[in-house]
Formats: C-alpha cells, structure tokens, sequence
C-alpha cells in the first residue's frame, strides 16, 4: 500500500508502505442506536450517525428510496489503494433517513468525486451507530476543533494547504485511519482519510488526491500555508485523537 491517501504531504516527500490499519477500541467512541434509531435525528448536529454496511462484497447503492435498481456500489471492505492486505470497513456518514419512509432506506455521504456525494441504501443493509464526535476545521485561523456531544474538548494548531492547491471547504468524515510506517516521517504517527478530494489535484503519490490530517515532521510549520491539500498537526495531537476518534466522525471545513 503507498500512503497515497492524502493529498498534502511535502512535495518532496516519498511514498511509504502501510504495514497497519487501525482503528479506536476505545468502547465509549461509538454507541449502538435503538431500531429504528430515529429519522431525522442525523440533523442533530450534536450527534451524528453512522452506517456500516453489514454485509461482505458490494453495498449497492440507489438514486432515491424505493427504486427498483442500483444506480453503483460501494466495496466493503474499501481496500486502500486496493490492497487486500489494507481494507477497512466500509463506513459511511448518514445524511438523512425520512420519516415518510419508515427508516427502511437511509440517505449516506459517499467518499467519492464530486464532494458531497451522496446515494440511498437500505436499512437492512447497513448498521447504524449513534456518533458523538465531531471535527471543525477553520482553516483561516489554522485551529482544529473536536466536539464531543457538542461541546468542544480540543482545539488543536494546524497547518494547512498552499493556495496553489486549496483544501476545499465543505462536510466530510473520517474514513479510515492508518498507522503509518515511520513515525518520524513526513505524515507523523499516523494520518486520517477523508472522504473528500482535492479540486486541484486529482493523483497524488499514486493515489486518487484524497483529503487527510496527519502529523508532520515540520512542526515548525505549524500555522502556515505548506500543504497540498491535507491537515498537519503535531505528533502528540494526532495520537491523542487516535485513541478515541472513530470512522465516520464529521469533519467540516471552513475554508
């Protein structure tokens, strides 16, 4: 696997192999929701929802509830760079589940071009899972604020991307997180996928330009306009979140 999945490291940077993919253990990170877990209740911005498709193979993915046919599919697990060896589960941020329709179909964000994507599944083919995290990313104050139940329980000091090659605004989430290969390097311990892209760049390091945020190895860098798209922050920073940030945490960016 080459740690492809973020399209902001140093230009002169190499790629690497991701020997691990991890995710938080920590079991007060994510709750379990009552079924059906509540229509509209993803407008909460206290409170966001996840789904994690339950099934191996392709999660089909439709154009509106009801319809007889899969517009395209999701993999799951995703296979980073498509590596077997690298595979995460497919989790994906709910965006609506409306009331008319009983909770039977759920409205998700997809980590696909163009951003903000989104497509309808079927309840019976994803689990659902009450989330009480959430990021903000300010980019013009160079700060990264994580929520909890919507109070803040950490602002953290970032750099962010150069103007060549913007971090476009908008709503994100989390998917996948991976261990990196040599802590010591350009992305840090470890360093989060977004379901986002770059509008610039669309390969990167022989990935797709995926948005990330990871550590650095230039924390003197911290609170400038060095990136290439992705979130730096220091070291101590990213393994703090790493031990209680879960896949699908929202992550909105004010650019």
């Amino acid at each position: 696997v080459v740690l492809a999945a973020c399209g902001g490291s140093d230009p002169e940077s190499t790629a690497d192999t991701i020997p691990v993919v991890t995710v938080p253990t920590t079991e007060a990170t994510t709750t379990t929701a009552a079924l059906p877990f509540g229509c509209g209740a993803a407008a909460d911005r206290t409170i966001s929802y996840n789904a994690t498709a339950v099934n191996q193979g392709d999660l089909p993915v439709y154009d509106a509830p009801g319809a007889a046919e899969p517009v395209s599919s999701m993999a799951n697990p995703r296979l980073i760079n498509g590596d077997p060896n690298a595979a995460v589960p497919l989790v994906m941020l709910v965006k609506d589940a409306p009331v008319a329709d009983d909770c039977e179909w759920v409205e998700v964000y997809l980590p696909v071009r163009p951003n903000g994507s989104s497509g309808w599944v079927k309840r019976s083919d994803v689990e659902i899972t009450a989330n009480p995290f959430r990021i903000e990313t300010d980019l013009g104050a160079f700060t990264l604020t994580v929520l909890q139940d919507g109070e803040p329980i950490r602002e953290i000091d970032i750099a962010v991307a150069s103007d060549n090659t913007p971090t476009p605004g908008g709503l994100y989430y989390i998917t996948e997180l991976v261990q990196t290969p040599d802590p010591g390097g350009a992305y840090g311990p470890y360093a989060y996928g977004l379901s986002g892209f770059s509008d610039v760049l669309t390969t990167f390091n022989g990935g797709p330009g995926q948005l990330g945020i990871h550590g650095t190895n230039r924390p003197e860098l911290i609170g400038s306009k060095v990136s290439n798209g992705c979130i730096r922050m220091h070291n101590d920073d990213i393994v703090a979140l790493s031990e209680i940030l879960p896949l699908g945490v929202p992550v909105e960016v004010i650019a």
